[in-house]
């Protein structure tokens, strides 16, 4: 599966993405996020890319609902991979139009990430 997400702690949920991620396994990850968020909580998110190989280009990606109905309970937003995928990877995260901040970690910096998303 090219995104596996869990509970790490009380409001961290860890994303490990690898391979070609499809609309349909994002949409699963959205929706199982969706349940966790509905009581009225908020999340950080720790996104770990290992094998990474980008989305599926003849997908579409353009549903933005998670992200209007749900981008706000997100308060931070850390992810940790490959230097190559820095810019794509922000892009993707929505990173300047959000309010919460979401920063960029080199592949091996996971527990800075997790430490940055505790302050």
């Amino acid at each position: 599966m090219p995104i596996v997400m869990h509970r790490e702690s009380a409001d961290t949920y860890r994303l490990d993405l690898s391979g070609v991620v499809r609309r349909s396994d994002f949409r699963q990850c959205e929706a199982e996020l969706k349940r966790e968020l509905d009581g009225g909580g908020s999340a950080k998110l720790l996104c770990v890319l290992n094998g990474f190989a980008g989305w599926a280009p003849q997908d579409d990606w353009t549903d933005l609902g998670f992200y209007v109905n749900y981008g706000d309970a997100i308060t931070r937003i850390a992810i940790v991979g490959d230097e190559s995928w820095r810019p794509q990877m922000l892009m993707f995260a929505a990173a300047d139009l959000r309010k919460a901040p979401v920063e960029f970690f080199s592949e091996g910096a996971i527990t800075t990430a997790r430490a940055w998303l505790a302050a």
